[in-house]
């Protein structure tokens, strides 16, 4: 749900967002001196646009990454042992109904005297439900777990016996509940093959829509009268996606309509217009919106509705960390304030970080697959490994990991809500790392990250698979192996990261002629026979990035696509040639000579309990 307002009233002053504008910054990356602009803004070319690119099923895809796995198996195993009386009791409790069963709490809580002045338990009654469901279709299709399709069928059945508009009228979040409980019924339809999900939609609906505002309502403002300011936090200009994607599933054309309905035109509007209107907006729900607009292209063709996407993520690109994580105390800034510099040491909430990285992995998957462009896959990629591949599990008592911090005195620590929003995408982001990784066309495979695993598949009516061993991103060469049920002509294509000058493709052993460019796709086409080979080398080096334009002595550290964090208690004595000959020193680990000692550096992922910092002041 990421609420920036409203979390802010439950953390102390230094959690709390300036009301001054902010500015958007430009990403920098600085070697040796240089400077270089990491992204560009989208310019319309007018040429055709191809056909996007297809995602392949969950089923298709076995990682063998175990910290991907991990992330992946602990999820699941918490959400199959949720109670199921737990799971249904505040939507029993709402429709007045019996409600057996203990309470789960925190957030999940429903608590008919909340106030958000000084309660946290009861925050946002049920509101995690649909995502749970849609996270459990989506691990029964990676599975094939009858118990887990049981239990989504199950928590369906119980749920539609509670539906009722006092659900709505009692909610603070009538539109986003809706918008999680649609998204849990049609992945219930796709990856469970739930055979009533569509009919549960319908009474669903029928049970919101007289409680929902009948237009996108920005976040602030009011709607409802006679209620508190909490009441205007709602989030009903996200909800299109997800119908979109209804009426992509068969739910009928009702969800297109609706859909059209609930697109913000003044905030799409703008955005195709190339006006950064981001500015103080509520940094994941706004972003996430944004994924609206590439399924309304995706639908309907709308190209205006596509040039708004493309815009709104330069400009959010221009504005983020090093790490690909973006609006510190969940607002969005505007271009050329010192605001995000500052939020280095004025807070701890720098990235809302599973329900962004979740924002971030459909919009880049969706951008990637209309443009085919593999900058929206590196921003992927920077995002994976930085932030939520180092995120503290979710916890059984409902303790989640929410923001990762980029203070100058950074710790991972653990929300202290139970059950918030977080918990609920957390689940969905494990799971999705297998679809983010792969996609095809008629004419191949595009290879989109670089994680150990096996894709199955079938290409031009042959049966394929291709086995992808590394050890990246701490060594630089990738592995495929492809074995095929005859021999056959396709195209598999490669993301070069733009960091990687000098990369390579070999097949079976020898370079082969195809050229591997930084910041593009390369395409390995020829007939394929079981038992070939492809070596990609991404040579990897050190390089540093400012936090912005204006301040090139605060930098960060990368390898690759990873950040190093400086491992420290205080602000080392380190210069910009000391932080560049940083040396590895152990498989995970990065060592540099400072003027106040050796400096141990760490990805985000090998971080513990150790106090961090992200960006260093360079002396």
């Amino acid at each position: 749900m990421s609420h920036g307002p409203r979390r802010r009233l439950f953390m102390n002053s230094s959690f709390r967002s300036s009301r001054r504008d902010f500015l958007q910054f430009g990403a920098v990356a600085i070697a040796g001196g240089a400077t270089q602009s990491l992204w560009r803004p989208y310019q319309d070319t007018r040429q055709p646009v191809p056909e996007p690119l297809a995602e392949f099923d969950y089923r298709q895809i076995v990682l063998a990454s175990d910290l991907h796995e991990q992330q992946f198996r602990e999820a699941h195993q918490v959400l199959m042992e949720l109670n199921e009386d737990s799971l249904l009791k505040p939507f029993r409790e709402m429709a007045g109904q019996t409600a057996p069963g203990p309470e789960m709490g925190g957030w999940y809580l429903y608590n008919p005297d909340y106030n958000f002045r000084k309660d946290d338990a009861g925050f946002a009654p049920g509101a995690s439900f649909g995502q749970w469901v849609s996270a459990l279709a989506r691990a029964y299709a990676i599975t094939g777990d009858a118990a887990t399709r049981e239990k989504v069928l199950r928590l369906n059945r119980l749920y539609a016996q509670t539906i009722s508009g006092d659900f709505y009228t009692k909610n603070r979040f009538p539109a986003y509940c809706y918008d999680k409980l649609v998204c849990g019924l049609i992945d219930s339809h796709e990856f469970a093959a739930d055979p009533d999900a569509f009919q549960i939609l319908e009474r669903t609906t029928d049970a919101a829509l007289p409680h929902l505002p009948g237009k996108a309502v920005e976040h602030g403002q009011s709607w409802r009268p006679d209620t508190d300011e909490s009441y205007t936090w709602d989030e009903s200009y996200t909800i299109p996606e997800n119908l979109f994607l209804a009426h992509q599933r068969g739910a009928g054309a009702r969800y297109r309509a609706l859909a059209m309905q609930y697109m913000d035109d003044d905030y799409f509007g703008s955005l195709a217009e190339d006006k950064n209107v981001l500015a103080g907006r509520h940094a994941y729900s706004y972003v996430n919106a944004l994924s609206s607009a590439m399924q309304a292209y995706l639908t309907t063709g709308s190209k205006r509705h596509l040039r708004a996407a493309r815009n709104g993520f330069a400009m959010l690109a221009e504005q983020s960390f090093v790490t690909g994580g973006w609006g510190p105390d969940e607002k969005l800034r505007s271009a050329g304030s010192p605001d995000v510099l500052e939020s280095l040491s004025n807070t701890h909430s720098s990235f809302e970080t599973p329900c962004g990285s979740y924002a971030h992995f459909k919009l880049t998957r969706y951008l990637l697959r209309v443009t085919r462009e593999s900058h929206y896959g590196d921003s992927m990629e920077r995002v994976m490994y930085n932030t939520i591949l180092g995120a503290k599990a979710l916890a059984a008592d409902g303790h989640a990991f929410y923001y990762a911090d980029y203070n100058f005195e950074g710790r991972k620590v653990y929300s202290p809500h139970r059950w918030p929003c977080c918990s609920g995408t957390y689940p969905q982001v494990a799971a999705d790392y297998r679809i983010n990784t792969y996609f095809h066309d008629t004419q191949g495979i595009w290879v989109n990250l670089y994680i150990p695993s096996t894709l199955r598949c079938e290409q031009n009516g042959c049966e394929v698979s291709l086995h992808q061993q590394s050890l990246y991103p701490f060594e630089d060469e990738i592995r495929f192996e492809v074995a095929v049920s005859r021999p056959v002509e396709f195209a598999l294509n490669l993301r070069i990261p733009a960091w990687a000058t000098g990369s390579t493709i070999s097949i079976n052993g020898k370079l082969g002629a195809t050229p591997a460019a930084t910041g593009r796709f390369a395409s390995v086409r020829r007939e394929w026979k079981t038992g070939d080979r492809v070596e990609l080398e991404l040579p990897a080096g050190s390089r540093l990035e400012a936090v912005d334009s204006h301040h090139p002595g605060t930098v960060a550290l990368l390898w690759g696509p990873l950040v190093l964090f400086a491992i420290t208690a205080s602000a080392p004595l380190i210069s910009r040639q000391q932080l560049l000959a940083a040396k590895k020193a152990g498989p995970h680990e990065w060592r540099a000579e400072t003027g106040s000692g050796p400096l141990r550096l760490l990805p985000f992922t090998e971080i513990h309990e150790e106090q961090y910092s992200t960006y260093l002041k360079l002396v």
